[in-house]
């Protein structure tokens, strides 16, 4: 693990937050605490940390807009904390890195942290990607077509991100559906198809006839190899 790295823990119980945070520190990483939401969203504005790890029942207001605000300007990691499994698909298509269900025990916690980190981090090897037109900057959650910005929702640019990073290889329905949704063994591709016609009706020129990203028909998806001289 990379020493000194920070989490902010918003969460208002004070027991929880006693426990993550000795378990935290015991573990070399810096720990900031926020018993609110709205305090949480200026510590992370001021400090940028890692990762965050988020509880949803807050005392002033709740997990899922505290998200929606970070995510208006920021690509932090969060890992969701809740007593509910309802909520589970809701924030990770609102864009939350992973979703743990309360009570955990320590292990668990450590181990969601570090492949949240560690997925984080090989977005960040990939500063960009180009290919006929189509520009991913990763860093910044920028893509473009022909140098139009396109909008894509968190979820989107997830699975266009993915997609990128294993360009010119076919990515399985289920290890997407893995990957963004954290959904084990789920044979239902419905949430990924209605994602990637939304992708394709802003990416593609012809959503019918694909330049970036291929379906391989009972597979999966395939996006196009990156151009030899990167941007």
């Amino acid at each position: 693990m990379m020493k000194e790295e920070q989490v902010l823990l918003i969460e208002d119980e004070e027991i929880i937050c006693s426990f993550i945070s000795s378990v935290l520190l015991s573990y070399d990483y810096k720990v900031m605490i926020s018993k609110n939401g709205r305090e949480g969203l200026t510590i992370a504005a001021s400090y940028c940390p890692n990762i965050i790890l988020l509880d949803l029942e807050l005392s002033d207001i709740d997990g899922i807009e505290v998200l929606k605000n970070l995510r208006e300007w920021s690509n932090i990691p969060v890992i969701i904390l809740s007593s509910y499994h309802e909520e589970k698909a809701k924030v990770l298509d609102l864009g939350a890195d992973d979703y743990i269900i309360k009570p955990f025990e320590t292990l668990e916690l450590l181990t969601r942290i570090r492949t949240v980190l560690r997925n984080s981090r090989k977005t960040e090897k990939h500063k960009n990607f180009s290919a006929k037109g189509l520009f991913i900057d990763f860093d910044n959650n920028v893509v473009t077509v022909d140098k139009v910005v396109i909008h894509l929702t968190q979820t989107e640019f997830k699975i266009v991100s993915l997609l990128a990073q294993n360009a010119g290889k076919v990515m399985p329905y289920d290890k997407i559906i893995k990957e963004i949704w954290d959904l084990e063994g789920n044979t239902n591709n419905r949430i990924l198809r209605v994602n990637m016609v939304s992708i394709r009706r802003k990416l593609e020129r012809n959503s019918a006839d694909p330049q970036y990203i291929f379906t391989e028909t009972g597979i999966g998806y395939r996006m196009i190899e990156e151009d030899k001289h990167i941007i």
